[in-house]
């Protein structure tokens, strides 16, 4: 067996922080020092390189893979396989190829991240609503620009951006993008410096156009009303709070609340998610839906699935047995992600410093930069027709002796004094020379000359426009409007996310099963004084209290969850439960429904029912006459909605109206003693509220409907007289002998 060596004596010590048995030398520094020496540098370039995105909407990650997948002529070429992309971008981009990669999957089409891709790609490239679903390698995919790319590469090469050299000083890179629309407000992006964070949602396209072009042509224009809100690539329906938005529009910074959209199918008892908020994920939803339901805090449900496949997002809710679906998904918006927030932070590099700017200060940025970038463009193409103008000049002065030009180039001895000599034969400058010398033999003719110098008097003309052009604001303003016109006119679409302008969060579900669930008994007077009494109170005092002038003029039975319509003059239905309103005794006047409902100032209570499940319909009787019938349904809202405006027609003055469960004949009387008698079914329902309705009682003129009654409430004797046979009808004079005798009711 081999002895072990040992170490020589007076061998050199190893004297290394890694070897053990040794320690590293502690140095003392100041915070500060660190801070500005180590920290600082990385801080910097992670806000300026990396994570925050500049005016023409990218990040550095994202304008370097653009511009090589340009470079590679894949905006016009058919794809290529997404190894090749990410193996050139490294050119440009040394972080790694799995980093570009995941920066081509968000850009790209199959993702779905962007409301416009900027990557036109084939294969799998997961699905932003999805958490867990993985995108395939780079060499199973394949990928191209998409055609809207055109306008972010538009005139690259006419000096409208500043090209710099990359990483290691081998290539020239851009900058910024000369994208040709406001791209930093239509692609949505996020990114997480240091200290900082940046959180841009995008907005529509046609949106962004219209409103920019709107502002270049008055700067005080106003935003919201032509850049409605964020449009998302995921759809959903966003809840429309304009004190939100113009927060967001104004400062860059808050948020708004985004919902699901979803449809019930009667036929298989379940519900179908379709679309989501921006912010979540499927598997986030189906997370806490299952909480939920094993924490027993929701018991409707009896099986969720995701039934996602090729035609999209799809999460199935199978209901149980009597379940309403209205209330439930009321109970998933406020539980669970299906209704979630997306927050705002609009900042954007500017001259490589964080700016935290509103909708209006982005516009300014925008304008002021692609101004700078159409300008740089037309004095580039002012600067080439100068130089040919410069040659074509100096070519004129030989027209005037070509026979001389000859002469000096045959005659010169040198090849390198031609250009000097014709210098001196023409009083030509050397570029011109230079020119000059150049021309085949074959073209050294008159005509040749004489064409080419014809071009002189159209190329002075178009360098003064151009030259007026760059000195001129209004007109570069002008050019980009065109652009933005044509932009919009060939890549705008329809928005996806749906605006919900009128909404009101709902009670807590604890709440709603807090209200106490009992019997009531309604009562209202004509001039609009409510009162809900128990049975128990109503038995112990059944004599009603009313304001001295005042009487009865509805009554109901219901119960107090039950909804309560009320109709005003003013067009307009409230909408309340009997739950807010407080148990009453006879013995007082009651609510004041103007005052409870926060009616108009003058604003009178018409007419009011108990919708119940809001199936049957109203029948509307006005003062011309016509009469119009408008399913209940019309009324119903998903949302705690306290006013509906336009409830019934404006043309005449609403006289009375019916809750029809079933049909029944009406007796209407008019101001000139005539009575006529039909029946409800002649008359089809409407779904449209403001419907004006059908001609029921012909009318003279200056002549109105001044009463409508149900007949088994009229006192007339003789009925078929006044029964309509057709309509309309002007009625027959009711006789006294017809009239009956006059039967007193709760309603007189």
């Amino acid at each position: 067996m081999a002895k072990k060596k040992t170490p020589a004596e007076g061998a050199k010590k190893t004297n290394h922080p890694n070897v053990m048995g040794l320690h590293a030398e502690v140095l003392e520094q100041p915070i500060t020092e660190t801070l500005e020496v180590n920290y600082m540098p990385y801080a910097m370039s992670v806000i300026v390189s990396r994570a925050i995105p500049e005016i023409d909407g990218f990040k550095p990650s994202h304008r370097k893979l653009l511009y090589t997948m340009y470079d590679m002529g894949l905006l016009t070429k058919a794809r290529t396989k997404s190894a090749n992309v990410v193996g050139a971008t490294m050119k440009l981009n040394p972080h790694g190829d799995a980093a570009i990669y995941d920066t081509m999957v968000r850009l790209s089409r199959g993702y779905g991240a962007l409301l416009h891709p900027f990557v036109d790609s084939k294969g799998n490239f997961g699905k932003v609503y999805s958490r867990d679903m993985a995108w395939a390698a780079s060499r199973y995919t394949e990928v191209k620009l998409d055609t809207i790319c055109g306008e972010l590469f538009r005139d690259i090469d006419q000096d409208t951006v500043d090209f710099v050299d990359n990483y290691d000083g081998k290539l020239k890179e851009p900058a910024l993008l000369p994208t040709t629309f406001p791209n930093v407000l239509v692609s949505a992006n996020q990114g997480i410096a240091v200290g900082m964070a940046s959180n841009l949602c995008g907005f529509n396209l046609g949106e962004v156009c219209d409103t920019t072009i709107a502002f270049l042509k008055n700067p005080d224009h106003d935003i919201l009303s032509t850049l409605k809100a964020p449009d998302l690539p995921t759809g959903g329906e966003l809840i429309y709070d304009a004190a939100a938005l113009g927060e967001i529009y104004r400062t860059g910074r808050g948020s708004f609340k985004v919902r699901a959209k979803w449809r019930y199918l009667k036929s298989e008892n379940l519900i179908e998610v379709y679309e989501i908020p921006y912010s979540t994920t499927s598997e986030a939803i189906m997370d806490k839906v299952s909480e939920l339901v094993k924490a027993g805090k929701i018991k409707e449900i009896a099986d969720m699935r995701d039934e996602t496949d090729l035609t999209g997002l799809k999460l199935a809710i199978d209901l149980k047995r009597g379940t309403d679906p209205d209330k439930l998904m009321s109970k998933l918006f406020r539980m669970t992600p299906l209704m979630d927030s997306q927050s705002c932070n609009f900042n954007v590099l500017i001259a490589g410093m964080p700016r935290v700017m509103g909708v209006r200060e982005i516009l300014e940025e925008w304008t002021a930069w692609r101004a700078d970038s159409v300008r740089r463009r037309v004095y580039f193409n002012m600067k080439k027709k100068q130089d040919k103008l410069h040659l074509l000049q100096g070519l004129r002065r030989i027209l005037l002796d070509i026979d001389r030009a000859i002469q000096i180039i045959r005659e010169t001895e040198e090849d390198a004094e031609v250009v000097p000599n014709l210098m001196i034969g023409f009083g030509i400058d050397q570029v011109q020379a230079e020119y000059v010398a150049d021309i085949r033999l074959r073209n050294i003719n008159k005509e040749y000359i004489l064409k080419r110098t014809q071009e002189v008097d159209s190329l002075e003309a178009e360098i003064e426009d151009l030259q007026a052009t760059v000195n001129d604001p209004k007109r570069i303003r002008k050019i980009i409007i065109g652009e933005l016109t044509e932009v919009r006119k060939k890549y705008a679409v329809p928005r996806r996310t749906d605006i919900l302008y009128e909404y009101e969060a709902e009670n807590a579900q604890g709440e709603e099963d807090d209200t106490p669930d009992y019997p009531v008994h309604l009562f209202l007077s004509r001039e609009g004084y409510l009162k809900k009494i128990t049975p128990q109170s109503l038995r112990m005092a059944s004599d009603q209290k009313y304001k001295e002038g005042d009487g009865p003029f509805l009554y109901w039975e219901g119960n107090n969850r039950d909804e309560l319509l009320v109709f005003t003059d003013r067009q307009q239905c409230y909408k309340t439960r009997l739950s807010e309103f407080d148990d009453s005794k006879a013995s007082v006047l009651g609510d004041y429904l103007p005052t409870k409902l926060g009616m108009d100032g003058e604003e009178r209570v018409l007419w009011a029912c108990i919708p119940g499940d809001y199936s049957g319909q109203l029948l509307f009787c006005f003062e011309n006459g016509k009469t119009a019938r408008v399913e209940l349904s019309a009324y119903q809202t998903q949302t705690r909605r306290k006013k509906l405006t336009g409830a019934y027609s404006d043309k005449s003055p609403l006289v009375t109206a019916f809750l029809l469960r079933e049909e029944l004949e009406l007796a209407l009387y008019s101001s000139d003693g005539r009575c006529m008698v039909f029946h409800t079914a002649v008359l089809a329902p409407k779904t449209t509220r403001t419907t004006q309705g059908v001609n029921v009682m012909a009318l003279k003129p200056k002549r109105t409907v001044t009463q409508v009654l149900p007949l088994a409430e009229t006192a007339i004797v003789n009925a078929a007289r006044y029964r309509a046979r057709s309509l309309p009808v002007a009625g027959a004079i009711l006789r006294e002998e017809d009239r009956g005798e006059k039967q007193l009711s709760l309603l007189e």
